[in-house]
C-alpha cells in the first residue's frame, strides 16, 4: 500500500510540511509506503475548461507544461492521498486549488478513477479559516467517491512562522491520530 502526500505551501519545510509529515510518519510506522510531493510554489496552472480529458480519456490533462500529469500518475498509483495546504484568506492555496480542479476533472472524465481511495485533508493556519479550507479539500474527496478517515479533531495545526506548529500539541496529536486511523482504514479496505 502507498499514500502520496502533497504539500501545497510554498514553504517547503514550513508548517504544512511538518503536519503532513507527521501523518506520513504514522503511516510509515504501520508499514505503509509514503511519498511527499512539493507542489506549493511550483505554479500549477488552473483548469482551462478545454474538456480534452473527456475526449482523450487517457488519464491525463491536455495541459502539459507543468507538473500536473506527474501528480496524476502518483495519485492513480496510490491507495490514499493527503492534500496539505496553508490557509490563505480562509481557503486553500492556489496551487492546491489548481491540482484539485484539474485532477478532479480528469478523474471524472476517466470513470471516477479516485473512487474508493482514501483521502485526508491537512491544514495549517495562523488563527482562523481552517475549517473552511478543511471542508473545501474534503469536497474534492467526497465528489470523487473517496473515503475520508476521521481524527480526534479537525485536521489542522496552528502556527504562523516556520516550525510554530511544533508547539501545537493538540494539532500534532490530531495528525498522529489521523495517520493511525488512515493506516487502519487502508488495511481494512485492502484486506
Amino acid at each position: 500500500m502507498k499514500v502520496i502526500g502533497f504539500n501545497a505551501s510554498p514553504r517547503k519545510d514550513g508548517n504544512t510540511f511538518r503536519l503532513v509529515n507527521t501523518v506520513l510518519g504514522e503511516l510509515e510506522k504501520a508499514g505503509i509506503e509514503t511519498e511527499l510531493v512539493q507542489i506549493g510554489g511550483r505554479k500549477i496552472q488552473g483548469c482551462i475548461a478545454c474538456y480534452k480529458c473527456f475526449e482523450n480519456k487517457d488519464r491525463r490533462c491536455a495541459v502539459t507544461q507543468d507538473m500536473l500529469n506527474d501528480c496524476l500518475e502518483k495519485m492513480i498509483a496510490a491507495d490514499g492521498m493527503i492534500l496539505g495546504s496553508p490557509t490563505y484568506f480562509a481557503n486553500m492555496s492556489a496551487d492546491l486549488k489548481a491540482l484539485i480542479d484539474r485532477a478532479g476533472l480528469v478523474a471524472k472524465a476517466n470513470g471516477e478513477m479516485f473512487r474508493r481511495k482514501v483521502g485526508a485533508a491537512v491544514v495549517a493556519v495562523r488563527r482562523a479559516g481552517s475549517v473552511h479550507t478543511f471542508d473545501s479539500i474534503n469536497h474534492f474527496f467526497t465528489i470523487g467517491q473517496m473515503i475520508i478517515p476521521g481524527s480526534s479533531y479537525w485536521n489542522m495545526g496552528i502556527g504562523l512562522d516556520k516550525g510554530d506548529v511544533d508547539k501545537d500539541e493538540e494539532g500534532l496529536q490530531t495528525m498522529k491520530t489521523l495517520g493511525r486511523n488512515m493506516a487502519w482504514l487502508l488495511k481494512k479496505i485492502n484486506a
